[in-house]
């Protein structure tokens, strides 16, 4: 099922013995659009500390209690590898909670199978901690890893279509089911008022991450042309093979 980021983001964490935190951020991977960790605000049980847990932990959605069933514990998670806030997300940081929890760094493959339409969204070929640098050295382990992204982050960046703006994202519709980000929610108030659209990352050919902008293998008249959708509807199948069709990307496994 696709959900609204924003929304998620507010869940609480619920372990089996209790509950850990909220979710207040996804971190991403730019290249496969798959999320990699969910960061979690513990609050007052782990002051100061902010907790990684992959996505293949969750056991389920509460939408009713808004919460996220994880199969950990709180004890598990709290002898749990050390993310501090200040610090940047490395690859030696992961590489100790899949190490600690035993969670498969390839689970889920990418979101978009072979079907990728721009070579910087190719998913990683090789496991982030086996990275080498361009002389054959090991990569870094103490530094930020490159390809990792923040959810709140991209919000707010601009889209800019091949001959001109179309807006900016709002927010990011995540499945819930493998976890992927499947559309950028986009709004087009600046260039077609009261409008929102949905654009897949097929149609992302760079982000410029310094500039804050987000640009597109598309034309402004095929946006304005695309299916209408409002955030209050719900983005089911019928809805996405009418959206992919009109712009020709592959489906998402349908």
């Amino acid at each position: 099922m696709l959900r609204l980021g924003s929304i998620l983001r507010d869940y609480a964490i619920e372990a089996t013995d209790g509950t850990i935190g909220k979710v207040c951020d996804f971190l991403f991977d730019d290249r496969s659009w798959k999320l990699r960790w969910i960061v979690v605000d513990t609050g007052s049980w782990l002051v100061g500390r902010k907790v990684l847990l992959h996505p293949s932990a969750v056991d389920g959605v509460d939408d009713e209690r808004r919460r996220l069933r994880v199969n950990l514990t709180m004890p598990q998670v709290k002898a749990s590898p050390g993310i501090e806030w200040d610090q940047p997300v490395s690859a030696q940081m992961q590489d100790n909670l899949y190490r600690y929890y035993g969670w498969d760094p390839y689970w889920g493959g990418s979101y978009f199978g072979s079907d990728l339409v721009a070579p910087a969204l190719a998913p990683p070929q090789r496991d982030m901690v086996a990275l080498r640098a361009a002389d054959g050295s090991d990569f870094p382990s103490d530094i930020a890893e490159p390809h990792l992204r923040s959810a709140v982050e991209v919000s707010g960046y601009h889209l800019r279509a091949v001959d001109g703006a179309i807006g900016h994202v709002e927010d990011l519709l995540v499945d819930d089911t493998n976890w992927g980000i499947g559309y950028l929610l986009v709004d087009t108030r600046d260039w077609w008022f009261g409008q929102h659209v949905l654009i897949s990352p097929h149609a992302v050919q760079e982000v410029n991450w310094a500039g804050r902008d987000v640009l597109l293998n598309l034309k402004r008249e095929k946006v304005k042309a695309s299916p209408s959708w409002s955030p209050v509807e719900t983005v089911d199948r019928l809805y996405q093979e009418r959206l992919h069709r009109h712009y020709g990307w592959p489906g998402y496994g349908w």
